[in-house]
């Protein structure tokens, strides 16, 4: 009989711990959510609202959205809003996301959200993943598309849209001669029909922007009117350029100095134009030439001063590619991408430093070498230099700032912890059955003690008589 009652009572704590379990296993579920509405509402390029209707079995008590864009990132980037809503089984949410609170997007930029939801049982639903294109719909957009490229145009005819796609063909053909660099992926050429339109699709660039490249979100934006064609096709080899050596070069390690970046742009462009050769020679000529390390970061806000560090910059990288050739500049690049400084990763590549580089190429284009300074030159922090428009002797009022990623919008209050907790009432039960279930142990421990300890008197009692 006391065997017995042993058996049942480790029966009942064994039901009893499934039984908690089993709670537990439920409280984690997530299953397909019941989303209707779920439209967004583009203000472009201020903002877009995400809406949706979300439905579930019992009282919605959390809500998450969830969402990002294609742009390629050191890791993985999950972006969360926490819109405002009253707890029911059926809740209409609302999040707006403010472009000039998280910076501009480019126009074509590919965005994606989805919904995660709560209810008060701890069930999680998760809705489907959906996307948009952030893009101007009062163009009537029109797309031509040759290998990598994909060219859209709204402006102009056929004929102007093809001669701007075989420049973009030419462009990467020349570059991957000249520079070894090759595209991995499509690269989406957006062509405003001038560059006051593209402006307006932009927020925080300086009213002299003619062009940006976006190397993360393989994006192109120019603003080409038809007369300015010519300048156009240099233009679209500059920024593809930009694409090219960003995804060669993209880790979260190192960083590319700018006269080498903007000298590989502008030699992807042919040669230079006959007022930047002319404005280099007075430059060699007079002693004026800028110290290579001082183009290391942002070019001068002088236009004068702009365009010559331009000019400067594919001077040498024409040095570097046609003296040592166009697998070492692709070894300098990887070399960068994997941390190295620019110091070092030219000393492991060609054997000298930013000043040794610096000798070697005034030596080769018959320029005064560069006198020894007591003092050590400064090295400014690199920023994003934009493409002029095309004209001269445009003034160069501001350097824009680097693109960022976008987060949740400032006003909104977001949870430090983003973990899934049981309501209140399961918490409650579950708390009740563990107790119960430690109670039933230490009884069933307590009532095979007190047998045993029967049993040895019984035992003693045996022995004694």
């Amino acid at each position: 009989m006391q065997r017995k009652t042993i058996f049942i009572i480790i029966i009942l704590s064994l039901l009893l711990a499934n039984l908690a379990f089993s709670s537990s296993e439920k409280i984690s579920v997530t299953r397909a959510a019941d989303v209707t509405n779920d439209q967004p509402t583009l203000n472009f390029p201020d903002s877009i609202t995400l809406r949706a209707t979300l439905k579930s079995d019992a009282p919605i008590t959390s809500v998450v959205l969830e969402y990002g864009t294609g742009e390629l990132t050191c890791g993985t980037v999950l972006a969360k809003a926490f819109p405002q809503y009253t707890p029911a089984t059926s809740v209409d949410v609302e999040w707006i996301w403010e472009m000039k609170q998280s910076g501009s997007l480019p126009p074509g930029t590919s965005l994606w959200w989805r919904w995660r939801y709560t209810d008060e049982n701890g069930v999680e639903s998760l809705s489907e993943k959906k996307t948009v294109t952030w893009i101007d719909s009062k163009h009537n957009w029109q797309t031509l598309t040759s290998g990598f490229i994909n060219l859209h145009w709204y402006s102009g005819d056929q004929s102007f849209a093809q001669d701007l796609l075989n420049a973009a063909e030419l462009g990467l053909e020349r570059l991957e001669v000249d520079a070894g660099l090759q595209p991995d992926a499509p690269i989406h050429l957006y062509i405003y029909g001038n560059t006051e339109d593209m402006r307006d699709a932009i927020l925080y660039e300086p009213g002299w922007t003619g062009g940006l490249a976006y190397p993360g979100h393989n994006i192109v934006i120019i603003g080409i009117s038809e007369r300015d064609i010519e300048w156009g096709r240099s233009t679209i080899a500059h920024e593809l350029t930009h694409v090219l050596v960003g995804h060669l070069t993209f880790s979260c390690l190192g960083d590319v100095p700018t006269w080498l970046n903007e000298g590989l742009a502008v030699y992807g462009e042919g040669e230079l134009d006959e007022n930047s050769k002319t404005q280099l020679n007075e430059a060699i000529g007079n002693d004026e030439l800028l110290t290579l390390r001082s183009l290391s970061g942002g070019f001068s806000e002088v236009s004068s001063k702009a365009h010559l560090s331009y000019s400067q910059s594919y001077s040498v990288v024409k040095f570097l590619i046609e003296t040592y050739g166009q697998d070492q500049v692709n070894s300098l690049l990887i070399a960068l991408r994997d941390g190295t400084t620019i110091d070092g990763a030219l000393l492991k590549v060609y054997g000298f430093d930013v000043e040794g580089l610096e000798d070697a190429w005034r030596d080769a284009i018959g320029a005064t070498p560069q006198l020894a300074s007591a003092q050590p030159t400064a090295q400014p922090t690199p920023t994003f230099v934009p493409t002029y428009v095309p004209f001269a002797g445009t003034s160069l009022d501001i350097t824009p700032t680097p693109y960022t990623i976008p987060t949740s919008s400032a006003d909104q209050e977001s949870p430090s912890v983003t973990d899934s907790f049981p309501p209140f009432p399961m918490t409650v039960v579950l708390g009740t059955l563990c107790c119960c279930l430690i109670f039933l142990l230490l009884g069933g421990a307590g009532i095979w003690f007190f047998i045993s300890s029967q049993k040895r008197k019984g035992d003693n009692n045996e022995t004694e008589a």
